[in-house]
């Protein structure tokens, strides 16, 4: 079973232009602990091809919402960047299995 077969939502979006932010919305206090316990950072971390201590990782349970914050490979606008939104990083994490 995949994270987003599990949770509300997956969604990606700019945190400025040299991060990324993931956020996923549990939508239970329920699925917010399973979740938390079956989500490793250094899994999304190797998912991504970022260094460990640069992934960085915000657990908020009055929310239910696990959020991971990344260092964009390339800077926002720039002539290599092809997700200029980074609304396309949810998706490979949607589809994590866990």
């Amino acid at each position: 079973m995949t994270l987003g077969e599990q949770v509300l939502k997956v969604r990606s979006k700019n945190a400025g232009p040299f991060w990324v932010t993931i956020d996923i919305f549990c939508g239970s206090p329920e699925v917010y602990q399973r979740i938390m316990s079956q989500i490793d950072t250094s899994r999304v971390a190797a998912l991504f091809d970022t260094p460990l201590q640069l992934v960085r990782r915000f657990d908020i349970a009055d929310l239910h919402v696990i959020k991971f914050s990344i260092p964009r490979p390339v800077v926002q606008g720039s002539r290599s960047d092809r997700d200029m939104h980074g609304a396309q990083w949810a998706c490979l994490l949607e589809e994590m299995p866990l």
